[in-house]
Order: C-alpha cells, then structure tokens, then sequence
C-alpha cells in the first residue's frame, strides 16, 4: 500500500493508524444484506485521499453508491489478545469508481478534513474513536426487556450504538424504547427516550449497528447532553492529537471507574477465548451470524436477501466434504446462540451430511440445504402478515422445500 504522508488529514492519521493492524474493510449500505469486503491499496494524507480495491460479482454497485458516496467500516484488531476490535466508521464520503476488469473495481474516495460531522439536524455528531467508548443500555419493553451495547457516535439528536446481533432481533426501525441509558466509564449515567431510525450488520464479530433518535427531551436534559458532547468532542480531540494534550488533562467522562475496570477485565477473558477457536467452529458461527442478518434484514426491509442465504448453504456443503467429523464437533459449541439459529445450522448440517453420503453429486443438494435452512430458520417469521409479499419474491423450489406456499395460503 502506498502512503503519501505531507500535510496530514486527520481522517486519514486514524485509518492510516488502524491500516497498520491486521484489519478488515468492509463496504455496506442500508439498502443491502451484506457488506463488501475491500483493500486499501493507496492513502494520500495531504489530500485526504483514500483507495479501495474490491472484488464483486454482483450486477450492479448501485445499492452501494447513493449519490455517488460509499459508507464504509474498518475493523482493526488489537496486537495484544483478548482487547476488543476498534472499528471506525465513515460515511457518505465522495468516491469515484473505476472498473479495472470484469469483477475488480478501485474506489477513489475523499476522506472528510474533520474527524467530527453533522447530523440530521445539523448538530455535532462526535465519533467514540482510539479506544473511546460509553455503555448503553436500551429498553425494549418496560420494565421487562433490556438490551446492552456500545455506543459509536453522539449528538444531542442522537446517537449509534452497538449491540449484539442476537439482542437486535427484539429491535426494530421505527420502534419507540421506554428508556434509553448512557453510561460513561467514570459511572455518570444519562436518560432519555428513543426511536430507532435505522439497523444494519456492523463490523465481523456478531453486531448489529442502530441509529436512535433521542426524543421527548426537556431543557434540562438537552443542556445535560449537550454537557457530554461538549466532553466526548474534546475526547476525541485530545486521542486523535488536534487537541494540544499540554493544555488540559483528558475529559473525566472517560477515566474508567472500578466497576468499569472489571467490565473490561471481563470483557478482555471473553475476547480471549473467542480469539482461540478453531477454523471449522469459525466457519460454523460466521453462518449463524449470517442467518441473523438474513433474519434483520427481512424483517425491516421486507426483502429476502438470496445470496445470503446461498452462501450459508455453500459454507455448510463445504464444512461437510471437507471435515465430516470437524463439523459435528464445531456443532456441539453453538449453545451461546439464539434457539432459532441453533436448530436451523443443526438440521440443514445433518440434512447436507445425508445426502452427500448417498450421492455426492446429487443435483439437488444445495437447493434441498437451501429449503430446509430457509424452513427452520424462517418459519414463523416468513408466514407473518407483515410480509405479505416475500413469499413471491422466492424462487419456486425454494417455496416448496421450505413450505412456504402450503404454510402461507
């Protein structure tokens, strides 16, 4: 990759920094099921520009241009084990597309001067970046449901967070949550209402990102939050080096409590553990945290994201002819996921191992996967009111192995 290092755009010093791990680009859009991977092969930090390489084989980069602009994530991982991902989100940014063969296209995009943007209402959005973050905690129902996450970014219009993609599946675009907590490290709490505006799978590691709405604010609460933004843009200032670290010590939002300590101390086991398992396990959870974007993706789009599900049946198939037994074992380590999601990898797994065992080169093996996965994973969801119309966006076969046709009529 080469770097251009005069006059140094600050977007591009934190993605320069972040290129320097071992790290992931992901392109993703609102409008589409799956993101696509890309690799920075040229940095310019005096002219803030950045290019991306990607491979696809799709027919068209529209749903990922809107307007000509890309979003796009970079997810770096940390030298040291067990210490969480970063993952840096820019959106929005200018690109232009050059087609270099039939799948291989370079993006050439202008990276914002500033690391801070606006909102929809024109109100500083500051991102959480360099090891910056804040708890969140959503209310679902009252008094019943909670769900925990991380915060990304924060205006006083709103914020996004992160949660696990098990718990989005209680979430949807639109939904209005009771309760909506920000939890700094140094244990200062806000509360507000929220509406979700937006979900999408964010980063590799099982979460989905949300776009919430603070609502129902009165003055009081605007001037307290306007209090934590004022604090996290001088927290990003200070960590990203526009703000001189000799003029004031670090905001106090950020200098971790001891109940924070021995959430991260918790946090960095888990990560230790997540980071020894084995390929074939790897290969297992990465369909499950496929089926529950499928599962978000159908539920707030009302569209069927085909390939998606092509690809879970491709990596099955593929676990099986390579390492029969490898699979039954990866299989046994799902118990941390979703009911749903267990049974559906289970059963499509078993089902793939019969029927390559009897012929394998069966021409209808992987649309059988395809209709029993679709079966077990999507039932109650596919047959709902609220998506009247996916049965017919499917095609015939994947209609009569899943059932769908006779369930839905």
């Amino acid at each position: 990759m080469i770097i251009n290092t005069a006059n140094q755009n600050t977007t591009g010093q934190i993605i320069r920094s972040l290129l320097k791990k071992e790290h992931t680009i992901s392109i993703f859009s609102k409008e589409a099921a799956y993101a696509i991977e890309a690799k920075a092969i040229k940095i310019e930090l005096d002219s803030g520009k950045i290019t991306l390489a990607i491979h696809y084989t799709g027919s068209s980069l529209s749903p990922y241009l809107q307007n000509d602009t890309i979003c796009f994530d970079i997810e770096a991982s940390h030298p040291t084990p067990g210490i969480e991902e970063e993952i840096y989100n820019i959106e929005q940014v200018p690109a232009h597309v050059i087609k270099i063969d039939t799948c291989t296209y370079h993006l050439e995009c202008q990276l914002p001067g500033s690391i801070f943007s606006s909102d929809n209402r024109r109100a500083l959005r500051v991102p959480f970046i360099l090891g910056m973050h804040a708890r969140v905690h959503l209310e679902v129902f009252a008094h019943e449901l909670n769900v925990e996450g991380k915060v990304r970014n924060l205006s006083v219009g709103g914020c996004m967070v992160y949660v696990r993609l098990e718990d989005s599946m209680a979430l949807s675009i639109n939904q209005v949550l009771p309760e909506v907590t920000l939890e700094f490290p140094n244990g200062e709490i806000f509360n507000t209402q929220g509406r979700i505006c937006h979900m999408r799978p964010f980063g590799s590691h099982d979460y989905a990102a949300i776009g919430i709405e603070f609502i129902n604010m009165s003055a009081t609460m605007t001037e307290t939050l306007f209090h934590y933004v004022s604090e996290s843009e001088f927290e990003a200032a200070f960590r990203s080096g526009i703000q001189d670290s000799s003029s004031r010590a670090k905001s106090r939002l950020f200098i971790a409590d001891a109940k924070e300590k021995k959430m991260q101390h918790k946090e960095e086991h888990d990560q230790t553990k997540s980071s020894q398992r084995s390929p074939l396990l790897r290969g297992v959870l990465e369909v499950a945290h496929q089926l529950q974007v499928m599962l978000m993706f159908t539920k707030n789009k009302d569209l069927f994201p085909e390939e998606s599900l092509y690809e879970c049946v491709d990596s099955l198939l593929y676990m099986v002819t390579q390492d029969r037994r490898g699979l039954q074992y990866a299989l046994a380590f799902l118990h941390d996921e979703p009911e749903w999601v267990r049974h559906a990898i289970q059963v499509s797994s078993q089902l793939a191992m019969i029927l390559i065992s009897r012929d394998p080169y069966a021409s209808q093996t992987r649309e059988t996967v395809a209709g029993a996965l679709l079966h077990t994973m999507g039932k109650p969801l596919l047959i709902s009111e609220q998506l009247p119309s996916l049965k017919i966006r499917m095609s015939p076969s994947q209609a009569e192995c899943s059932g769908i046709v006779n369930l839905a009529t």
